[in-house]
């Protein structure tokens, strides 16, 4: 466990050494809570009241970072990755329009509702259960403001089991899931941790929150993940049959019959060679252009996405991975507003 991830426990154990009641503890943490989400929530009206004043947007892509990295089995870096894809977007490097010609400078395209302010909730000892609930509201209050839909930073992988089931739960019904990834991330528990980044998508598929979970990108999966996928009816496409799936990869439809689509894309689905700053580098895997492929052709109404797993400690100097990131994101905002 690293510092970061300690931290709190720490200094609950410490509030418990100093006799201060469990009432009096839960009832702080709850506020600091409710603050949170107060921000999140003034934030998310003050930005659809925008884009509604503009006029003309019938979905808009709204950026929330979720900072945490504590459920990583390995490294914990990804907790630092929404600011460095927030700078690595408006760095000036390149202009504001997306491949399919959209400008993210216009807010009915893009907008910002800031962070889940997670380290600050670990601090004052709030458990994970209790922090996946935050997420998960706190999707729901940029849902509430038509026309937002999230977009979300991470962080590591664990973040995207609360924010599909908020989803889903929000829009009343199961959504079918495009994810990119070089694992499939669906232990039942592992290293005993059942929020583990390694175990989101078997919490995601224990619900009734997906009806088709796509995994593209597979290269690194286990005898459990194999058996997990066909307990769940998971449609794995493994980059040794990629050649041969390509054409059907690159032109998906989704959506029909369910809620819409959701896109997970964990940033080693691309091969180190375009993305080394991550924190499992896994050889062999998909192109920028693979992805893209797959991103812009895809039929589908996407009404809320992730980008994942983005470690800005394991970067380029000049911040390759963290422009890789931002690129992600600006052609799912792009793909998401309407």
């Amino acid at each position: 466990m690293s510092t970061i991830a300690r931290r709190g426990i720490h200094y609950v154990q410490r509030l418990n050494a100093a006799n201060v009641s469990s009432a009096l503890l839960e009832k702080g943490q709850g506020r600091v809570i409710d603050a949170s989400l107060t921000l999140i929530r003034e934030r998310a009206k003050l930005k659809a009241k925008l884009v509604r004043a503009l006029g003309g947007a019938v979905a808009t892509s709204s950026l929330l970072g979720v900072p945490l990295g504590h459920n990583s089995s390995f490294l914990q870096g990804p907790a630092f990755a929404p600011p460095r894809i927030r700078e690595a977007i408006w760095c000036g490097s390149t202009n504001s329009t997306t491949e399919e010609g959209k400008d993210l400078q216009d807010a009915r395209v893009l907008t910002d509702v800031g962070d889940v302010p997670i380290q600050e909730i670990r601090d004052c000892g709030v458990d994970d259960h209790r922090l996946m609930n935050v997420i998960g509201e706190s999707v729901k209050l940029v849902m509430e403001e038509h026309p937002l839909r999230p977009l979300v930073l991470g962080g590591d992988h664990s973040i995207s089991f609360p924010v599909i089931r908020a989803v889903s739960e929000k829009l009343g019904g199961p959504v079918d899931v495009l994810h990119l990834d070089a694992h499939p991330d669906n232990y039942d528990a592992f290293e005993g941790n059942i929020y583990s980044h390694a175990s989101s998508f078997a919490r995601v598929m224990e619900g009734d929150y997906v009806r088709r979970l796509l995994q593209v990108g597979i290269r690194s999966i286990t005898t459990e993940g194999r058996a997990q996928a066909k307990k769940f009816g998971v449609e794995q496409y493994e980059m040794r049959t990629f050649s041969r799936d390509r054409h059907f990869l690159e032109n998906l439809k989704l959506g029909e019959g369910v809620k819409g689509v959701y896109i997970s894309i964990d940033v080693d689905c691309l091969d180190p060679a375009f993305a080394p700053g991550v924190s499992h580098i896994e050889p062999g895997g998909l192109s920028f252009r693979d992805v893209l492929n797959i991103l812009h052709n895809l039929q589908g109404d996407v009404v809320a996405a992730d980008v994942v797993e983005f470690n800005p400690q394991r970067d380029t100097v000049d911040g390759m991975t963290a422009m890789v990131a931002a690129k992600l994101v600006r052609e799912l905002a792009a793909k998401i507003a309407k």
